[in-house]
């Protein structure tokens, strides 16, 4: 199976920036750096989404990216874009962050604001003048500008301004509280997590994460000059590699208000306000050298801060190691055994493991529909409509990262001209209460806990790669005589679109099973072809047993 995430949160208004305080920003600022990133970028595809939609918040409407060319007479700009003292940059590598670009830019003047757009691999930079930024595209023009060792390119942007979420007037305004918006969050984000990331720059007080459209959290420091500190060192960076993007903004509150330290919020100037009880049956693992790896994903390297990065504190020893609750399946012996100790444990943080899935199709969307499309992103363990909500659902997940990642990547795709709002439920569990009749005929409730497609429950289920809605499907477990023909039919019969090119993968002479990939029009279409087929069973002559046909979402961004 494949699978991964990319999405943006807004909440504060304008994109991540830099800076406040008249004097711009700290020249003595340097990027965070490790071997992996050393060792050389390389471009990827499928990042469009999540970059236009922090541009729209941001109040900052930015035209296809342009790029002024240098003539034997001078300038020469063929879309004629005026002056503006805002610059778009594109061409950055994975790797940068917001102090790389203050690093190679301040040259031309002072910056006032910031917005990163790491999978865009671009950025908005305001200066304080038109001239600065005049003399910045000019340069770019004739001569290469490198930001964090590679070439990037310039041009005006469209907007005069970047739009501030704490003070639309002030263009130095700032505040000692961050708005973080992790996107890609792949893996589990902790207020552990978060202060290991956060608290080697500068001190950190408390921290709140809330999770609705995404997950975003506010990270609040002793002033604004600290703020400023950490939010150039990790405003655009990976918590983990490839995933787990900071995005980072000056929050509008200029205080957190925190009830109780647990994995959603914590205050770390009250050591001794009521703290989760951490259950026996519970155990702790891995580190933030590697990803936290529970069954849904293989370990890979990670980006921890480095231990001679300019940014960590020296005076005092900082936590470097990080670990997580081991997650057992709900119907294990050991969970059970110690459910009175974790229950306490899981009720004080304010996540869940139910999701609510609203802007069903009345007609088209069953419980089968909604465990096939959810059970890429962790194991489903009962989906019941509501009665009194039509076209609403909540479903149960294994647990609350499940969840987290399903609202991650389903949240706002459209699934027969419907577009879904995929949130994390109030509720702690599923109740098989009010059941009835569906238009299609079947049951509104059902469990899936002894379903075998669940795919994060097996020893093999490390394999599988966590991917967004794309446009092309993978298939497996299919009839070695499964023919394209055959698949055309599949689709035409079940009433959903037809791919538009097919590729089977070479089989091993045993194999017993086949597998390849389907290309669609649209990622609309691959999300609802996907939702009706996935684990279809077909049936060939001559075998008792049925094939159980399964789908997921492609790493492959085309055939």
């Amino acid at each position: 199976m494949e699978e991964r995430e990319d999405r943006g949160g807004g909440g504060g208004g304008g994109g991540g920036g830099g800076g406040g305080g008249g004097g711009g920003y700290h020249r003595a600022a340097k990027r965070l750096r490790t071997e992996e990133e050393a060792g050389g970028e390389e471009l990827e595809d499928g990042e469009q989404d999540s970059a236009g939609e922090e541009a729209a918040r941001s109040g900052v409407t930015e035209s296809r990216s342009r790029r002024i060319r240098g003539t034997k007479d001078g300038v020469e700009d063929s879309h004629c874009i005026p002056p503006s003292p805002v610059v778009h940059v594109r061409g950055l590598c994975d790797s940068v962050v917001e102090a790389d670009l203050v690093e190679a830019l301040d040259k031309f003047g002072n910056i006032c604001y910031v917005m990163m757009m790491p999978f865009k691999r671009q950025a908005l930079v305001e200066f304080d003048s038109v001239d600065s930024a005049e003399r910045c595209v000019t340069c770019g023009a004739r001569e290469a500008v490198c930001v964090a060792e590679q070439q990037a390119f310039f041009n005006f942007s469209t907007s005069q301004r970047i739009t501030r979420p704490t003070n639309v007037d002030d263009p130095t305004s700032g505040n000692k509280v961050l708005l973080l918006s992790i996107q890609n969050p792949l893996y589990p984000i902790t207020t552990d997590v978060l202060y290991t990331v956060c608290n080697p720059i500068v001190n950190v007080q408390r921290i709140v994460i809330f999770k609705r459209n995404g997950i975003q959290a506010m990270v609040e420091y002793p002033d604004l000059e600290d703020a400023q500190k950490a939010k150039l060192a990790l405003n655009g960076a990976d918590i983990y590699a490839g995933c787990c993007t900071l995005k980072i903004e000056y929050a509008r509150p200029n205080r957190l208000n925190v009830v109780r330290n647990d994995n959603s919020s914590w205050d770390y100037t009250k050591p001794f306000l009521l703290q989760r009880e951490r259950g026996k049956g519970r155990q702790r693992q891995a580190i933030l050298g590697e990803h936290p790896s529970n069954g849904y994903g293989s370990h890979c390297p990670l980006l921890p801060l480095p231990g001679n990065c300019r940014y960590r504190r020296s005076s005092e020893e900082v936590q470097d190691m990080i670990s997580y609750p081991l997650l057992l399946p709900k119907n294990s012996h050991s969970y059970s055994s110690s459910s009175s100790s974790s229950s306490s444990f899981l009720g004080h943080g304010a996540s869940s493991s139910v999701a609510m899935v609203s802007g069903l199709h009345p007609a088209k969307m069953n419980c089968s529909c909604i465990f096939n499309l959810f059970c890429l992103y962790g194991n489903v363990e009962k989906v019941k409509f509501m009665k009194s909500v039509a076209g609403t659902a909540l479903v149960e997940m294994g647990d609350e990262y499940a969840v987290d990642r399903a609202v991650t990547h389903l949240n706002s795709i459209k699934v027969f001209d419907k577009k879904l709002n995929v949130c994390v439920s109030k509720q702690q569990a599923v109740i098989p209460s009010q059941v009835f009749e569906l238009a299609d005929g079947s049951s509104s409730y059902q469990d899936f806990s002894l379903s075998r497609n669940n795919r994060f429950s097996s020893a093999q289920s490390t394999r599988n790669i966590i991917q967004p809605p794309s446009a092309v499907l993978h298939f497996y477990n299919a009839p070695p005589t499964l023919s394209q023909h055959q698949l055309h039919k599949l689709c035409t019969e079940h009433n959903v679109p037809a791919f538009t090119k097919f590729k089977v993968f070479d089989a091993k002479s045993s194999s017993k099973t086949l597998s390849g990939l389907l290309e669609f029009d649209s990622k609309t279409d691959a999300v609802e072809a996907l939702t009706v087929l996935n684990h279809h069973q077909i049936r060939i002559p001559n075998s008792s047993n049925p094939f159980t046909l399964k789908l997921c979402f492609s790493t492959s961004s085309h055939l």
